[in-house]
């Protein structure tokens, strides 16, 4: 996923074990629910002029899943999560950097 494409989503699908994501370059993958959760960009949960993460990962229960998605304006998501947690916008640039595949997972490294 070397492209420009690779930050246009072409189908998000929300199910209760993450989100589906197919990107226009091809590609798509499952972003698991808590690890998704966990990387929430939103003040709550990252120390805005630090970058520091201020969010607990105990306190995010294996459980938790994504009730709603929204996009946000032709840049990125909102997504509800079943702890009522609603703040983060995850932009398709930084979904794309999270990508849990095998190939993506590689090429990060």
């Amino acid at each position: 996923m070397k492209s420009p494409s690779r930050f246009i989503p072409l189908r998000i699908e929300r199910q209760e074990d993450g989100l589906w994501i197919e990107w226009a370059a091809g590609h798509r993958a499952l972003y698991p629910s808590r690890s998704l959760r966990l990387a929430c960009p939103c003040a709550v949960c990252v120390e805005e002029m630090t970058g520091r993460p201020l969010l607990d990962p105990g306190a995010i229960p294996d459980s938790i899943q994504p009730m709603q998605i929204r996009l946000v304006g032709n840049y990125g998501l909102r997504v509800t999560w079943n702890d009522g947690h609603d703040t983060g916008i995850f932009t398709f640039q930084a979904l794309a950097g999270l990508c849990p595949c095998d190939q993506c997972r590689l090429a990060q490294s």
